[in-house]
């Protein structure tokens, strides 16, 4: 019996335990849907001339009527200088951008384009049935929209002993 009434003193004389337990649990879920952009550099006009034996009353640009036109061109007269002698003759003009009305977009559709000479437009996205969510068990119900959309579900727990 004094063996007994040891052994059950010492276990009573043992430190007790102090351990930490901590359960963090977190859920989410990100929609996303792509924006319609539309980027255009206006591209201005351009005249050159280059010759050699030509008599020239040179041409040029003409200013446009409005600041929202593009400038013209304005022919000039060319004729060689001695006939019958060996000649070039070189004339160039790029029309540049007169600005339009502007890009219109809706229900993330660009209906309208604008019209400049380096234009790159993407089309946005179209929600559809994009949604998501997460039940306190984790279960997931993710479900796509149209294009141009992403959906991404997460559920995490995390279980710490110290």
């Amino acid at each position: 019996m004094k063996k007994a009434v040891l052994l059950f003193g010492m276990l009573l004389m043992a430190a007790p335990a102090h351990a930490d337990l901590t359960h963090k649990i977190s859920s989410s879920v990100q929609l996303t849907v792509d924006a319609a952009a539309s980027q255009a550099t206006r591209l201005g006009s351009t005249y050159s001339v280059s010759g050699n034996n030509v008599s020239a009353t040179l041409g040029g640009l003409s200013a446009p009527a409005s600041a929202t036109d593009a400038a013209t061109m304005n022919a000039g007269t060319y004729t060689q200088t001695t006939s019958g002698s060996a000649f070039s003759f070189s004339e160039t003009f790029n029309g540049g951008d007169a600005i339009p009305t502007g890009t219109t977009v809706s229900s993330g559709v660009v209906g309208t384009l604008p019209a400049f000479g380096s234009v790159t437009t993407t089309a946005g996205g179209v929600a559809g049935s994009l949604g998501g969510s997460i039940d306190s068990a984790g279960t997931m119900s993710l479900t796509a929209g149209g294009a141009g959309t992403s959906v991404t579900g997460q559920f995490v727990s995390e279980i710490t002993i110290k």
